[in-house]
C-alpha cells in the first residue's frame, strides 16, 4: 500500500475509536499520532504526557510547546514507576514495568474522564527491536493505530513533513532510564547525571546522541555524520571536563556512533525472543 493509502487507513481507524486518549511523549511518532487524532476527533481526543524523573525536562517542554502550537488538548499526569522495585532494579524487563505504570494511570484517567480508548505511538519498525513495553500495551488493551496502518518510522517522518510539522526530523528520544546499563539500579542521581550530560552535548552543538551510564564510565554515542566534530583533542577536553564534573571517572566516545537500543546488544538471545 502506498503512503497515502496508509494515511487514509490511519485516519479511518482513529475515527472509529471515538473519544480517545493518546499516550504522548513529544517524539515524532506520538506527536504525529496526537496531531492526526486531533485533526479527526477534535476535542474528543486528549494527549496525555506522563511526567516522572525519567522524562528529560527539555523533552517535556518541547512536547508541551508542540501541543500548544497545534492546539492539541494536553494534560500532564504523574507516574510513579520509580517507586516500583521491579522497575528500579533495571533488568531487561524494565520497560514493561514502566509502560505498565503508564497504562495503569491512563486507564484510571480514561474511566474518570469518559474516554473510550487509549492509543500509543508504536510503529511497524518497533517490532524489530526488543520492546517489552509493547507487552504491557497488549495487557491493557492499548491500541496502536500507526502500526495497524502499516506505517514505518520513515513513513511517519514523511507524513509529518508533508503536514509541515517541525518534529518530522526530530531525533529519537527514549526515556532517560534507557541510558543506564542493565543491572545498575535506576536512581534519581543516575538519571540526573545522564540528563545533565546530554544537556552538555546539546550545548556543544550536537544533535543526535546518547549518554550511556556504566557506573564510573560515561559512554558517549554521537551520530556518525556528527562524529568528525567529536574526534579532535579540543572536543575530547570538553567532554572530559563536562562529564567529570558530573561525577564520572572515565569518559569514553563510542566509535560505533549513535544507535537506538545499543544497551540491548548484551541481552541473551532467549531474552530478545520473549517478545516475539
Amino acid at each position: 500500500m502506498d503512503l497515502a493509502g496508509k494515511q487514509q487507513g490511519l485516519l479511518s481507524s482513529i475515527r472509529q475509536l471515538g473519544r480517545l486518549l493518546v499516550a504522548y511523549s513529544g517524539g515524532v511518532d506520538s506527536a504525529y499520532l496526537a496531531w492526526a487524532a486531533h485533526e479527526v476527533l477534535g476535542d474528543n481526543m486528549l494527549a496525555v504526557i506522563a511526567d516522572s524523573p525519567s522524562l528529560a525536562r527539555i523533552h517535556l517542554s518541547d512536547a508541551l510547546a508542540f501541543a500548544r502550537e497545534h492546539g492539541i488538548p494536553t494534560e500532564v499526569v504523574e507516574t510513579r514507576e520509580m517507586d516500583r522495585p521491579e522497575y528500579a532494579r533495571n533488568d531487561s524487563r524494565r520497560c514493561f514495568f514502566c509502560k505498565d505504570e503508564l497504562f495503569t494511570v491512563m486507564e484510571k484517567f480514561r474511566a474518570e474522564r469518559g474516554f473510550e480508548h487509549i492509543a500509543y505511538g508504536v510503529n511497524v519498525d518497533d517490532s524489530k527491536d526488543y520492546r517489552p513495553g509493547q507487552q504491557a500495551a497488549k495487557l491493557h488493551g492499548v491500541v496502536a493505530p500507526l502500526a495497524q496502518a502499516g506505517l514505518t518510522k520513515q513513513d511517519i517522518r514523511d507524513l509529518a513533513r508533508e503536514a509541515r510539522l517541525h518534529v518530522w526530523d526530530k531525533p529519537a528520544s527514549a526515556c532517560l532510564s534507557s541510558r543506564i546499563e542493565y543491572g545498575r539500579p535506576v536512581t534519581i542521581e543516575a538519571l540526573s547525571a545522564v540528563e545533565r550530560g546530554e544537556d552538555a552535548l546539546r550545548a556543544l552543538g550536537f544533535r543526535q546522541f546518547r549518554v550511556r551510564h556504566h557506573g564510573e564510565i560515561a559512554r558517549i554515542e554521537i551520530a556518525r555524520d556528527e562524529m568528525p566534530r567529536a574526534l579532535n583533542a579540543e572536543m575530547a577536553s570538553e567532554f572530559t571536563r563536562a562529564f567529570k564534573e558530573l561525577g564520572f571517572t572515565y569518559v569514553t566516545l563510542d566509535l560505533e556512533g549513535f544507535r537506538s537500543g545499543s544497551m540491548n546488544a548484551i541481552l541473551p538471545k532467549e531474552v530478545l525472543e520473549r517478545q516475539r
